[in-house]
């Protein structure tokens, strides 16, 4: 993949219009937070890609290969991302990523493993596109997860290099129906557009092929300002719609297998792309899983027809089990809700839940082993003042 290069510019302090790096999105408040490294001669860049450790960034001076390891490599929420805006040295041999930006919003998961960790996989969206592929049948609970992650996405923004205040943000989450071409009855793809709304309250739908250039235009002019990151199972379409936008193949594709519409995670690395429509656009690999991380927000907004019944309910505490004068449970009976909106609602509750005290746990282990590291350091130092130490 290549990136254009720009010459050098003497000022980085001009109007953001005029910056080399405003197609990327740099903006004045951008240009406010780097002040202060632009007085220590660092070059502000933005992250294409990451792996192995380094990264691509975009300056105003052409696209650089630096090293991460500068910027806390131990903690998956600090480690550098796709999307994430930095400072580099450009005099360093070899070139480092000195620090990360804060944060406007960040996406983010619970990893695979039982440390109870977030994994960020993209930073400073402003939409998050989730892609479903109408050529197999919807799950709506992973719908819904996808939705509470978007819709916690400034939480994930929080945690930077001395643990820095929250970004102001959140990322406005689009729901895509990707190969609109295999439902070419309007009615029927009509019904499966009603069915994520259904459980996508205030979320735009759209409908989109890459085939045919169904829906493009309009999905184009949406992800024209700001950036967008796409996000779904292999599959999905997500690095074919990628190209559709661009107007050549930049990202790599594979057919989906016959069998059952899953795709062969031909996206390896998260890219950071400019459209030419103007916006910028984040493709990445499929998500096998998506747990839950600090989604409590998003998930009362996602399930916002059932946080609305509780204020109803005769007990404000209520379970919405067995106890008398629930509104919830009146909702369930006389059909205005799903009984499957409520058992995903619960479940999401108790992960989040389980996931925030796990959490809390390592925190106050970690917190600790520091303290303790301290005393035994504090220890130590005092013995050999007083002569101790041999």
């Amino acid at each position: 993949m290549s990136f254009p290069s720009f010459p050098s510019v003497s000022s980085l302090q001009g109007p953001s219009a005029s910056h080399p790096l405003s197609p990327y999105g740099w903006d004045d408040a951008w240009a406010a937070e780097f002040a202060p490294y632009a007085e220590q001669g660092l070059l502000p860049g933005r992250v294409v890609r990451v792996d192995r450790g380094q990264c691509d960034v975009v300056t105003p001076s052409g696209t650089l290969r630096a090293d991460t390891a500068f910027v806390v490599p131990r903690d998956p929420m600090r480690i550098v991302c796709t999307g994430d805006w930095v400072a580099v040295d450009p005099d360093g041999d070899p070139q480092f990523v000195r620090t990360l930006l804060p944060r406007r919003t960040a996406f983010v998961r619970s990893t695979s493993s039982q440390r109870s960790e977030g994994q960020v996989l993209a930073t400073n969206v402003d939409h998050i596109v989730i892609c479903l592929s109408l050529a197999v049948e919807f799950d709506l609970g992973r719908v819904e997860r996808f939705l509470a992650l978007a819709m916690s996405s400034s939480s994930g923004a929080a945690l930077l290099r001395d643990g820095g205040p929250a970004g102001d943000g959140v990322a406005e989450p689009i729901v895509v129906l990707t190969k609109a071409d295999l439902v070419p009855d309007a009615a029927t793809l009509s019904y499966f557009v009603q069915d994520i709304e259904g459980v996508a309250p205030g979320v735009q739908v759209l409908t989109v092929s890459s085939a045919t250039g169904e829906g493009i235009d309009v999905f184009s002019a949406v992800v024209s300002g700001g950036t967008s990151v796409l996000l779904g199972a292999s599959g999905a379409g997500k690095s074919t719609l990628a190209n559709t936008l661009l107007g050549r193949d930049v990202m790599e594709v594979q057919a989906a297998r016959d069998v059952d519409g899953k795709g062969r995670h031909t996206t390896t690395t998260r890219n950071l792309l400019v459209l030419p429509s103007g916006g910028v656009l984040i493709d990445t690999p499929g998500l096998r899983g998506v747990g839950l991380w600090d989604a409590e927000t998003g998930v009362g907004q996602v399930f916002s027809e059932i946080e609305e019944l509780a204020e109803q309910c005769r007990f404000h505490d209520c379970a919405h089990e067995t106890e008398p004068g629930c509104a919830v449970l009146a909702a369930i009976e006389d059909g205005s809700l799903h009984e499957r909106r409520l058992d995903s609602f619960r479940k999401l509750l108790r992960e989040n839940q389980r996931i925030a005290a796990k959490t809390d746990a390592r925190m106050r282990s970690e917190m600790l082993r520091d303290w303790k590291r301290k005393g035994a350091e504090g220890r130590f130092a005092m013995e050999a003042k007083r002569g101790r130490v041999r």
